[in-house]
């Protein structure tokens, strides 16, 4: 009598099947004697790192020789769209691991047959078994559209016998830009060999470097612009609040205030960030690049802008706090709704020159890697070995600095002829600039128990 086979046996015999195949078909499966390690292609984007199509770049392929295997050839096959250039050429290179602590580079002779469809390799000598194989192809344009290229191909092994190689790691290209077409364009102006024939101007106002720093520093611009207009804001509130400790009656308020602006203001800028940006993460705190940074200016910049609300606030006449005593007022809404607005129309000059440091001292934070305008500059530069890119980038922070520098001047001019004195001189340095407050306010009152001197806002940047 037969007994019918039950699920549980059915599904323990169809196990069995596909493991059967699967062992068979690894057992069918050829050892691969040449692995393809990598495959790159040399960044060739003027002011960046992409790989543009249908322009000429490097080409790099590199395989591994496994165990009880001899190569003696390659052939790489391209898709289509690829060109060779007028002065392409190949180089094959070895390299001997038998000591994988120093690896030898070895240039190998062979014969090569290129094509813009396919490179064939024919080894003098065969790479034996554990060796590394490069091959190189400089001036090689791979298709001008936006995508991925693979390559593929054969190698042939000592007894002669050809076998696939494994695809190629994907390469991904972009179309070629517009700023990249007008660099092409205009590389082969006369006139702008004739202007880089003069050395000078060749290293620091290339054209072509000028065409490919605008638009790659522009968002290093607003990364910069963005630190400054998050970080000031913030700062003014706290300097406000800690101007109000510097004046306040208690003792220790002044004194705690008076520490931390000394501390501050006497340290330089460049120090406080590489305090908190090497610092915090000993502690285990890990914020932000960009938090960070804009924390750190707005810490700076609130002690300096302590010490120009005191000296707007001292600066109001004590006739101001009696009238409004006059009136009903108590402290607060005499400080609030008299003296501060009367202060905010006195500093907004001195104000404006702080913003405009700040936003200069932003360039600081390239020493900690902060992807900001310098930064962006400074990754061109090593690109190009080209000055360029920094006069570009001054030209941006004078974008900036110059509009906001003649703002501050008729500011300044008005504010004067409104209360009947002497207008300040049009152009002032940067320390000017800072004591320019304390020219354009009237005298502190006698009562003042802490008076400023002339220097209190002065700040020398460490831009």
């Amino acid at each position: 009598m037969t007994t019918r086979p039950t699920a549980k046996d059915l599904r323990h015999m169809l196990a069995w099947v596909v493991g059967l195949v699967c062992v068979l078909a690894l057992l069918a499966t050829p050892a691969q004697g040449l692995t393809t390690d990598r495959t790159t292609a040399a960044p060739n984007q003027d002011g960046g790192r992409n790989v543009i199509g249908g322009e000429p770049t490097r080409i790099t392929w590199v395989g591994t020789v496994e165990e009880g295997e001899e190569v003696t050839g390659i052939t790489l096959l391209f898709p289509a769209g690829c060109e060779l250039s007028d002065d392409s050429y190949v180089k094959v290179q070895e390299m001997d691991m038998s000591d994988p602590q120093h690896p030898l580079h070895n240039e190998r002779s062979a014969t090569i047959d290129l094509t813009a469809a396919r490179l064939i390799v024919e080894l003098d000598e065969p790479i034996p078994a554990g060796n590394l194989l490069y091959v190189e192809i400089y001036k090689f344009c791979l298709p001008p559209v936006s995508g991925q290229v693979i390559i593929t191909g054969t190698y042939t092994d000592a007894s002669g016998a050809s076998h696939d190689l494994t695809p190629s790691p994907p390469i991904d290209t972009i179309a070629l830009t517009s700023t990249q077409r007008l660099i092409n364009d205009l590389s082969e102006q006369e006139w702008v060999k004739a202007w880089n024939s003069v050395k000078f101007l060749n290293i620091f106002v290339n054209p072509l470097w000028i065409v490919a720093s605008i638009p790659s520093l522009f968002f290093g611009w607003l990364r910069s612009l963005g630190l400054v207009l998050l970080g000031f804001p913030l700062a003014i509130p706290v300097g406000l609040g800690i101007s109000f400790l510097r004046m306040s009656r208690f003792r220790l308020l002044r004194f705690v205030s008076s520490i931390y602006v000394n501390i501050i203001r006497g340290t330089p800028l460049f120090l406080q960030i590489y305090i908190a940006f090497f610092g915090l993460p000993l502690l285990g705190i890990k914020p932000n690049d960009y938090l960070l940074g804009v924390l750190v200016l707005a810490m700076n910049s609130s002690a300096y802008l302590a010490e120009i609300f005191r000296a707007g606030i001292q600066s109001i006449h004590k006739g101001q706090f009696e009238a409004a005593s006059s009136l009903g007022m108590n402290g607060v809404q005499t400080m609030f709704f008299v003296i501060i607005p009367q202060t905010v129309r006195r500093v907004i000059p001195t104000m404006t020159s702080e913003f405009i440091l700040l936003f200069k001292d932003t360039s600081l934070l390239a020493a900690v890697g902060v992807m900001e305008q310098m930064m962006f500059a400074k990754t061109l530069v090593n690109t190009a070995g080209n000055m360029t890119p920094y006069v570009i980038a001054a030209c941006y922070y004078l974008i900036v600095t110059l509009p906001l520098t003649r703002i501050i001047s008729v500011f300044e001019k008005r504010l004067a002829a409104s209360e009947g004195r002497e207008a300040p001189p049009g152009d002032k340095d940067k320390m000017t600039k800072r004591v320019g407050l304390f020219k354009t306010i009237a005298p502190l009152s006698a009562t003042d128990s802490e008076p400023l001197d002339a220097t209190t806002p002065e700040r020398h940047s460490s831009a």
